[in-house]
């Protein structure tokens, strides 16, 4: 088809494929944004220090019996609920409270608490509050707990629960043992009973003398210490998992609970 050109040509220009190519491409993501923002957008709300106080709040009561305080201590963690009924919904902390007849450690409990309340509704990644409060020692010292779990003082207990409590929402994840570990400890433990058992069976007294004291040790039995943990009364506390599992085996110091091995 022939075009009559009525003007003077001041200039022209070759358009190739590449060009064509690069309209068709602006074009697409022209259209392409547009469509995006009549697209609707999720209202999601996240934790901050502006949400105000729901009327009910769903929470968990934890009882803490320590031999640093006469009564027992009651921590109520009440936790907030963010996009109920939607793919967004969290659970999220909203304040704590601690109850106890025990009035000697009123004023800090109070103070402490209401920190930590601030803290939850300030939002955020809460989960450092942890750390911090197992890291306190107690200057007169620590104690076991049922299990025996030592607790260095009743700050890092209140930080225990505070921890189990936000691994029960999913704000901490657990790092699940291996398969290869929880082998291990079995191994270990069925190695430890066996041990027992066999020098159970052996006499105490060896040519009318009193067996060597480290054999006599080794004939106790494994007995449940609390919280469904059997380890032998004589054992020590593990600085990895916190836990009285330590023994001796094969000349090793060798943890019930988690594994570990003074000589790897």
């Amino acid at each position: 088809m022939a075009v009559k050109i009525d003007k003077k040509i001041k200039g022209y220009a070759v358009v190739t494929p590449e060009d064509k190519a690069k309209e068709a491409a602006q074009a697409a993501s022209v259209s392409r944004a547009a469509a995006e923002a009549d697209l609707p957008t999720a209202d999601v709300i996240q934790m901050h220090e502006r949400i105000e106080r729901p009327e009910v709040l769903i929470g968990s009561t934890y009882k803490i019996k320590s031999p640093l305080v006469e009564h027992a201590m009651y921590v109520t963690i009440n936790d907030i609920v963010l996009n109920a009924g939607t793919e967004h919904e969290l659970r999220r902390p909203f304040e704590i409270f601690v109850n106890s007849k025990s009035m000697e450690h009123f004023q800090w409990i109070v103070a402490l608490t209401r920190i930590m309340s601030a803290v939850f509704r300030k939002g955020g990644d809460v989960t450092f509050l942890v750390d911090e409060m197992k890291a306190v020692f107690d200057p007169k010292g620590g104690y076991f707990k049922a299990g025996g779990v030592y607790m260095p003082s009743l700050v890092a207990e209140l930080g225990a629960i505070v921890e189990d409590h936000l691994k029960s929402i999913g704000m901490i994840h657990d790092p699940e043992m291996s398969p290869a570990q929880r082998a291990l400890i079995a191994e270990k433990r069925h190695a430890y009973e066996q041990r027992s058992k066999k020098n159970n069976e052996i006499s105490p007294t060896v040519g009318g003398t009193l067996a060597d004291p480290a054999e006599r040790e080794s004939n106790e039995d494994i007995a449940v210490t609390g919280d469904g943990a059997s380890f032998p009364p004589s054992a020590t506390l593990c600085h990895k998992c916190s836990a009285k599992a330590l023994v001796i085996m094969d000349g090793c110091a060798t943890c019930l609970n988690c594994g570990y091995s003074k000589c790897g």
